[in-house]
């Protein structure tokens, strides 16, 4: 999900070094957080791509009381996914991208990671509640891992990533996914201006990716990457 948090372990630790207190948003991306218990639980309606959902939501993931709006405009602006396939949501945060890829495309088999083990507990029991059978939520070391050793391309990577890990980070981060695009695989990158997303594709093509702002609204560019 949106600007949510994937990087790898050790990274996450190093950033959160000599940090006394951590925002509720940073809180997240540097350090892990145990399944939400009943009562840490909230419910929630969303309305996107013409799906109504139920979400469960929750404190210490990103945006836990709404849809945030950068992952609305993604999910506005990507286009319509193809039948099946292998897709990615990268930071998938309480499930709302992985959940409606796969409603959208119920033949897909869809990865949702996150460096979050609340986050991941969340999607998971989302993506069932709403009957989104295809996905499947993973802890990121352990999807990085898996992927590696199934040799898994994906054909389509939707992604609202972690800029607040840091340039550094977040660089490493997606380099890490992005290669495993399939050869005609699409990423759709959302990111908000004032938070870097000119100079993350500037980034992405100096890395070899032919990059394309697709959207620009609300303070957020919508990026289209492939090979």
């Amino acid at each position: 999900m949106g600007a949510s948090s994937v990087a790898r372990a050790a990274p996450i630790c190093a950033c959160a070094r000599g940090r006394d207190r951590l925002s509720s948003v940073d809180e997240q991306y540097f350090t892990d957080s145990s399944p939400a218990s009943a009562e840490e639980i909230r419910t929630i309606e969303v309305s996107a791509r013409g799906f109504d959902l139920s979400m469960r939501v929750s404190s210490r993931v990103f945006s836990g009381s709404k849809l945030d709006l950068g992952t609305r405009q993604l999910l506005e602006i990507a286009p319509d996914l193809p039948e099946g396939g292998t897709f990615l949501d990268l930071g998938c945060g309480w499930g709302p991208i992985a959940t409606i890829m796969s409603l959208e495309s119920p033949n897909a088999d869809v990865w949702a990671v996150d460096v979050n083990s609340r986050a991941v507990d969340l999607t998971q029991r989302n993506a069932q509640s709403n009957g989104a059978s295809g996905v499947r939520a993973l802890k990121a070391e352990e999807a990085l891992a898996a992927s590696q050793e199934s040799d898994t391309r994906f054909d389509v990577i939707w992604s609202n990533p972690p800029v607040r890990i840091g340039k550094e980070a977040l660089h490493s981060l997606l380099g890490s996914w992005l290669e495993l695009l399939a050869p005609d695989g699409e990423a759709w990158l959302v990111a908000a201006r004032n938070l870097g997303a000119d100079s993350l594709a500037a980034w992405l093509a100096a890395e070899g990716y032919v990059v394309a702002r697709a959207a620009s609204s609300k303070g957020f560019r919508v990026l289209r990457v492939h090979r």
